[in-house]
């Protein structure tokens, strides 16, 4: 059979009408932003198609260039703190969960994890991830406000990092939060105290000797049955502790399982289109959104079992409202190059 010149003329066809079809994808997605946007990409030397693109993918799925691109958008367009942690926490919803994923790699050996994960989360790593991406125009401002949510005083290291919530995560960043359960529980508040061994836990976990005075920690929660004492308050962005702990019938009034109640998760609030109070939050087997009286019927339906096991299991929640304005409470305490972060070393950190 001779050869035809028809299929050389059917392949330039068919790469003709391919390129004609990745230009009108790529006008369809530049289409998507509206003026505005179109603008503050042309401005800020971003490619509208790639923002285009990037607002219908999920965040877990981002390399670390798409994230830089992405904040430097989203901190243009979006001067609403509480809306960019909604977006933030909303573009991760189906993240994988996994539990203890960050450490102090390549900083330190104690923990070989690294220090941010995209990925995957906990419900920490979700909650410190939302907040300092909110926070930052980039990816080293990102990096660095995460070591300075992560840590105390952000100074990087494993006897730094905020382990405890209530003790050190909540206190660590009164900056950016604060603890309004007092004020929203009112007499339905109940007292819990823990005693917190730092130097045991890093000698169990880490093999570290640590010289750490054991804490009393003294705390309230409101009880899950009393929610509707917090509802109409609760704000966009505020950070959720969730309380439990091993239930004793007969324990004293206002002592909870003789002083086992603990923050055992946590999460983000928002609302949903009717008004109702979401928690956004990482758990097994990924990010999700519910509405907190869900999550409140879900995490008890097994209380009589749990009891009888003596498992933990919720009992009520400390609610932190975020703060007005962050980012200049940290320069009061930084100074005007907040965040400063520091390593292991003593040196400064530069991301």
């Amino acid at each position: 059979m001779k050869p035809t010149m028809k299929a050389p003329f059917l392949i330039l066809a068919l790469f003709v009408s391919s390129v004609g079809l990745f230009s009108t994808t790529l006008s369809s997605a530049s289409a998507a932003l509206t003026n505005e946007q179109t603008a503050a990409c042309q401005q800020l030397g971003l490619e509208p198609e790639q923002i285009a693109q990037l607002l219908d993918k999920p965040l877990h799925e981002f390399t670390e260039t798409e994230v830089d691109a992405y904040l430097r958008f989203l901190s243009a367009t979006e001067p609403d703190l509480r809306q960019r942690i909604l977006r933030l926490a909303r573009k991760n919803i189906g993240q994988p969960y996994e539990i203890y994923l960050l450490g102090e790699m390549p900083f330190e050996p104690y923990d070989p994890q690294p220090i941010y994960c995209l990925g995957k989360s906990d419900c920490v790593v979700f909650a410190e991830h939302t907040y300092a991406m909110a926070l930052s125009q980039n990816w080293p401002s990102f990096m660095k406000m995460l070591q300075r949510i992560r840590y105390r005083d952000g100074h990087l290291g494993v006897t730094t990092r905020n382990h405890y919530t209530e003790a050190d995560w909540n206190i660590s960043n009164r900056w950016l939060v604060e603890d309004i359960t007092a004020q929203l529980a009112g007499d339905q508040a109940v007292k819990f105290s823990e005693t917190i061994d730092r130097a045991r836990f890093f000698k169990n976990r880490y093999q570290l000797q640590v010289d750490v005075p054991v804490e009393k920690h003294e705390d309230i929660y409101l009880p899950y049955a009393e929610i509707d004492e917090a509802k109409n308050d609760l704000q966009d962005g505020d950070f959720v502790n969730v309380v439990r702990a091993t239930f004793k019938p007969d324990a004293p009034p206002n002592e909870v399982s003789g002083g086992s109640a603990y923050v055992g998760h946590v999460g983000l609030i928002a609302h949903g289109l009717n008004g109702e109070v979401h928690l956004i939050h990482s758990t097994p087997p990924q990010v999700r959104e519910e509405p907190i009286e869900e999550y409140i019927a879900r995490s008890t339906k097994e209380n009589a079992a749990n009891d009888a096991a003596g498992k933990a299991r919720l009992v009520g929640f400390k609610f932190l409202r975020l703060r007005e304005q962050p980012l200049k409470n940290l320069q009061q305490i930084d100074g005007p190059d907040a965040p400063r972060v520091t390593l292991p070393s003593g040196n400064e950190a530069q991301f």
